[in-house]
């Protein structure tokens, strides 16, 4: 029964106490009420005869737009008159082109399109919930309403990461090419590959010379060597409870998926086989190198639903499974927080075993909240107690660095928006020292 129903059966309560016979005048009235409002109900557009399908984008970028469309197709034989109400999870962004509350008509055999635009705030799958369709009689005094998963056709979209640091990818690929000897650089170093034979010219490394080869040719020919390819890239995202840090408007995990994606792409243009891992107290994600040429949206579309979880990373399992599928001496890039409570007990007593056989770079992001704590002249009371816990933070930061230095690690500790850039200018420079 509708509001409109409702409102005939209060008018005759007010007037009819005036008749001669007030108890069987409100009869009279209830009674044809509730007549019309069975008679519209059995009017009303039978709710089985509707089918509902979905159509439009399964895949959209934080920040972008999608559109998907719900065409409902009306087989009964009378006129449907409908309010509908497609729900979706607020973090979505739904906003439909057909306000829920209008009505809509649909002539027997016609199909309705009600298409929602979608404007996600957050990464992960954003799945559609239910729809319901309320089909109203021609008084529209009765309605029929069916909610739930039988008129639901499923639809989830997928909101992958923004990817923003692929701004700065020319820039890497350009340093790359002129490491990779395309604008020609050669140079000598540990790791590299032999390129060609050239005569020796005076400040050349005497180590470089060729002895057989200078005995055959009756001169002194020195080898040229040029940045080894096909080398390995293991980067491991830390989803435990630091990730979830909120640095700037984003968890600290967001900028980790972002500096992970420049690496990747950069990796892969060099030709070197990139691994992804996702782990805290387990496995959340893994992606292999093989298949290059579409590596990086299979790694796209593995870190998207990946959220932090509240629990302590299990640094344990993490080296354990570095080691047990990477055989060869790999570059291993933990995005990370550099948390001495989280590092020291979980990583360091596992470092070393990791460190001896790979090389190992800790990229972590630094909240610059703390440094202005540090430096701004207190306000408040309170403000000399926050400025004494961000120097201690930060002294906490150095020596946990100090302590992963010692066993060879490098640290790179940077903005959120600066971090991408730098653990790319970090994996070109141990390139060009042929340290991978």
């Amino acid at each position: 029964m509708t509001w409109r129903a409702a409102l005939l059966l209060g008018a005759g309560a007010v007037t009819l106490p005036a008749w001669p016979a007030p108890f069987l005048g409100v009869a009279l009235m209830t009674g044809a009420v509730l007549l019309l409002v069975a008679l519209d109900w059995a009017l009303a557009a039978p709710l089985h005869a509707l089918t509902a399908t979905r159509t439009g984008d399964r895949v959209v970028r934080l920040g972008g737009t999608a559109t998907v469309t719900v065409h409902l197709t009306n087989a009964s034989g009378r006129t449907l008159r409908a309010q509908v109400r497609d729900a979706w999870v607020p973090s979505a962004g739904a906003r439909p082109d057909v306000p829920p509350g209008r009505l809509l008509t649909v002539e027997p055999g016609g199909v309705a399109t009600l298409p929602v635009r979608l404007t996600p705030v957050r990464r992960g799958d954003r799945p559609a919930r239910v729809l319901t369709v309320r089909s109203l009689g021609p008084l529209r005094l009765a309605l029929r309403q069916r909610t739930g998963r039988p008129d639901t056709p499923p639809w989830t979209l997928r909101v992958l990461p923004r990817f923003d640091s692929r701004r700065h990818l020319p820039e890497k690929l350009a340093k790359l090419r002129v490491i990779d000897g395309v604008q020609v650089t050669r140079g000598r170093g540990q790791g590299t590959e032999f390129d060609t034979l050239r005569e020796y010219a005076i400040g050349d490394d005497v180590r470089s010379i060729d002895w057989r080869a200078s005995a055959r040719r009756c001169d002194v020919l020195v080898r040229t060597w040029r940045p080894e390819r096909d080398r390995r890239l293991v980067c491991v995202l830390d989803t435990g409870r630091t990730s979830a840090v909120r640095v700037g408007d984003e968890p600290r995990l967001d900028a980790a998926i972002d500096a992970a994606l420049l690496l990747t792409a950069l990796a892969a243009r060099a030709g070197d086989r990139v691994d992804l891992l996702a782990a805290d107290a387990t496995l959340r994600a893994r992606v292999t190198g093989s298949g290059r040429p579409a590596l990086l949206a299979r790694l796209v579309d593995a870190v998207a639903p990946l959220q932090p979880a509240l629990v302590e990373t299990d640094f344990e399992l993490i080296a354990g499974e570095v080691l047990r599928r990477e055989r060869q001496r790999s570059l291993v890039v933990l995005f990370t927080a550099l948390e001495a409570g989280a590092l020291g007990e979980g990583l360091l007593p596992v470092l070393p075993r990791l460190a001896a056989r790979h090389r190992v770079v800790i990229a972590a992001t630094h909240d610059p909240v703390l440094t202005g704590l540090t430096v701004a002249p207190p306000a408040g009371p309170d403000d000399p107690y926050a400025a004494a816990a961000a120097w201690r933070a930060l002294a906490e930061r150095d020596r946990i660095r100090t302590a992963l230095a010692r066993h060879g690690v490098t640290v790179v500790d940077a903005p959120a928006d600066r971090l991408a850039p730098t653990v790319a200018d970090t994996y070109l420079r141990l390139k060009s020292l042929g340290q991978l």
